[in-house]
């Protein structure tokens, strides 16, 4: 290993541990309590080095974000059972979705809560996103019967994300999460009777 690949995979270890570090402070305190200086005494290298990697702590929050992104759709793609009935496979997702941000709060704030400032030079949806609700309109589409399966996917994730956020937040119970999911489901699959 030469001299420039050794200090291209420490810089990249190092970028890791940055993102690995700040992702567990924030779901031991929170995102406010992940500060800069903080976050540069766990890791034991100087805010300088850190500055190397992030400009801020936005763009950290942002990094996290955006990896967070992937777990979820692999999390979504994992979801989907061998079985060919659309409804179990609506379900499950939905599960593996409410299992996600329950399990990391603060990643799914980051994620899908925060402002993390970062500025877009397009109108299009960051890949990542796009990449979710790709996963999500799988399992819609098979329950679509005449309706916008892009549409049908981001009503869907607007209400999982209603529903956990409600949940993380005290407003509703966890224990009740299931059956709200379940509810969602079958409303999605035998939908009211449009009027005439």
């Amino acid at each position: 290993m030469t001299a420039r690949e050794r200090r291209l995979r420490e810089q990249a270890n190092r970028h890791q541990l940055i993102l690995a570090t700040a992702r567990e402070m924030a779901e031991e305190e929170g995102w406010d309590n992940v500060t800069t200086r903080r976050l540069a005494d766990r890791i034991e290298y100087s805010q300088p080095v850190l500055y190397q990697h992030f400009k801020n702590k936005d763009a950290i929050v942002h990094a996290v974000a955006t990896e967070g992104l992937g777990e979820l759709t692999a999390v979504l793609r994992a979801s989907r059972p061998t079985t060919e009935d659309p409804r179990e496979a609506l379900h499950a997702a939905g599960r593996a979705y409410a299992g996600f941000a329950a399990r990391w709060p603060a990643l799914y704030q980051a994620m899908l809560v925060l402002d993390t400032g970062e500025e877009r030079a397009d109108e299009r949806e960051p890949q990542p996103l796009l990449d979710v609700l790709a996963e999500i309109q799988q399992v819609v589409e098979p329950v679509a019967e005449g309706r916008d399966p892009r549409v049908l996917a981001e009503v869907v994730w607007s209400a999982w994300h209603g529903l956990v956020t409600l949940t993380g937040g005290g407003r509703l119970t966890e224990d009740g999460t299931g059956d709200r999911l379940l509810l969602l489901t079958d409303a999605l699959v035998q939908p009211a009777a449009q009027p005439a």
